[in-house]
């Protein structure tokens, strides 16, 4: 983890928002990088002046959506024997998938909005859902919804600490499955709200 972080470091630190965006793309096509470095150290070049800060958000959403959008064509158009024959030359990870897929059938169209920030999940969620056929629209919106705070968040991180960036990378680890824990419990008091009230209304 610690050489894959220095490499990450030395290539937003060369290439500037172009490898923000081209680094999430990868994440967000099935190569499992991590977004928590890719993002904090986006910030972390924001504070220091080398790039914007709006700049990184964006870079970082749209290499996240683009790279969505590949993975989620990819399931749609290949399915599972396209993976089968392929994934190993992408580091596919059979397992990885395995729980995409599961969480999918459980949330359906709601496991693309949950999973961008669950670890693991979220790199993999695009395919079950390009294989699914779910509605390309509804994927665009709820992936941009996902990622559009989890984006921010990380880059913000990455921008308060400044100087303390070997903080920010020892914790990104226990920072995703805490806000992950929160976006889904937030997902589970909505849907379980809803469902009362759609109970109640018809009981009258």
């Amino acid at each position: 983890m610690h050489a894959l972080s220095v490499s990450l470091e030395h290539f937003i630190t060369h290439y500037g928002v172009l490898a923000v965006f081209l680094a999430m793309v990868l994440e967000s096509a099935c190569i499992p990088l991590p977004s928590e470095l890719i993002m904090t150290y986006a910030g972390f070049e924001a504070f220091r002046h080398n790039i914007g800060f709006t700049e990184a958000i964006v870079a970082g959403v749209l290499g996240n959506l683009v790279g969505s959008l590949i993975a989620y064509y990819v399931g749609k158009v290949g399915g599972r024997p396209f993976l089968r024959r392929y994934g190993r030359y992408i580091l596919f990870s059979e397992k990885h998938f395995a729980s995409a897929e599961r969480f999918f059938a459980k949330w359906g169209s709601l496991a693309v909005l949950i999973s961008r920030v669950l670890p693991a999940i979220r790199t993999f969620i695009s395919l079950p859902a390009g294989i699914a056929n779910m509605r390309i629209g509804k994927f665009i919106l709820f992936s941009l919804i996902g990622c559009i705070p989890w984006v921010y968040l990380l880059t913000y991180i990455g921008y308060s600490l400044g100087q303390n960036w070997d903080s920010v990378s020892a914790h990104t680890g226990a920072l995703t499955y805490i806000f992950g824990a929160i976006l889904v419990l937030a997902v589970v008091l909505f849907w379980t709200r809803n469902r009362n009230s759609k109970a109640q209304t018809a009981s009258k």
